[in-house]
């Protein structure tokens, strides 16, 4: 079988992780990374085996030999990287969050299907296994209806001025980083809420640091979800309906195991499945599934879904009064 060739734009801690699975996954080719400087992208292309580093974006957008771009730049940076690379006539797995608002995610999808090209926002978590499995059990009454969603993502980070998380310029802040992966798993199983309620603290230097969000439906069903960086929380989520209850254990958006139990709080079943090289050799293979069938866009990670939860970040900001200067 012919190997995807892939290319990688930025070389920060994501994309280590990512080179990681690439370099593990048997059908991918390691051939291109870009960089600020052509320092840092030789010394990356030296330690994962790149065949080629470029001290630019342009001209690794431009390689045609590079059949998808997986961009690791901060989400400030989103934007115009996945446009450059469009323009070039590259498929592209973009890291969440895709982009800092509703009307740049908007954008780069349409000039994505404008430049028929495959786009897919890099949501690892939805290609995981465990979420496949969680998914299974609800779609298939394992817990009746579902009716209360609870999911958290807040860890202490000190902070530092210099780091993108706390940079409103780099797109920083607990939401974009964090709060789209429990946004992205209540979407998955409730769509899009009736009233979204949250409130946040604001750093000095304009960014959310903790954030509280409470999502409800018309229904009566409803998802709540605390997200932040001064606080550590186990991470976990659980799933609640009429018939039973799903747990998955800490780390919910990467984690290696869930529980299904019955309204007795009886466990019904366990599933447990590790990751063979880092976790992110899940959407590896589906990129390479969805460009080997020539879908534009991945079943997995819809555009739509994308689309969704960046409208439900841009209402909790808007209730916030939080901007970024680019915006």
């Amino acid at each position: 079988m012919k190997k995807i060739r892939w290319g990688i734009i930025g070389t920060g801690k994501i994309a280590h992780t990512f080179a990681e699975a690439l370099a593990g996954t048997e059908d991918a080719e390691l051939l291109a990374v870009a960089s600020r400087t052509q320092e840092k992208a030789q010394a990356f292309a030296d330690k994962f085996g790149f065949a080629k580093a470029y001290g630019s974006y342009r001209e690794l957008a431009e390689d045609k030999d590079v059949d998808v771009v997986y961009i690791a730049t901060p989400m400030a940076s989103h934007y115009g990287d996945a446009k450059l690379c469009i323009s070039g006539g590259r498929n592209v797995l973009c890291e969440k969050s895709l982009a800092l608002n509703t009307a740049q995610t908007e954008e780069i999808l349409a000039y994505a299907k404008e430049k028929g090209v495959f786009f897919m926002e890099a949501m690892w978590m939805k290609c995981r296994p465990v979420f496949l499995k969680v998914t299974e059990w609800i779609n298939s009454g394992k817990i009746g209806e579902p009716r209360c969603i609870k999911a958290d993502f807040s860890n202490y980070i000190p902070y530092d001025e210099n780091d993108r998380l706390y940079r409103p310029d780099c797109g920083g802040g607990a939401l974009l980083d964090l709060g789209v992966y429990p946004l992205t798993f209540a979407d998955a199983i409730f769509g899009t809420p009736d009233e979204i309620i949250t409130t946040a603290q604001i750093s000095a230097d304009g960014v959310d640091v903790n954030n509280s969000i409470i999502m409800k439906y018309s229904d009566g069903r409803y998802v709540s979800a605390d997200n932040g960086f001064q606080l550590q929380l186990s991470n976990n989520a659980l799933v609640s309906g009429t018939e039973g209850f799903i747990t998955m254990g800490n780390w919910f958006h990467c984690t290696s195991e869930a529980t299904l139990f019955n309204s007795r709080h009886e466990e019904v079943e366990k599933f447990v499945c590790e990751p063979e090289i880092n976790g992110y050799e899940y959407e590896i293979r589906e990129v390479h599934r969805c460009l080997r069938q020539g879908l534009k866009e991945s079943p997995m990670v819809p555009h739509a879904d994308t689309v969704r939860v960046m409208k439900l970040m841009d209402e909790c900001r808007r209730q916030w009064g939080m901007k970024f200067p680019e915006e």
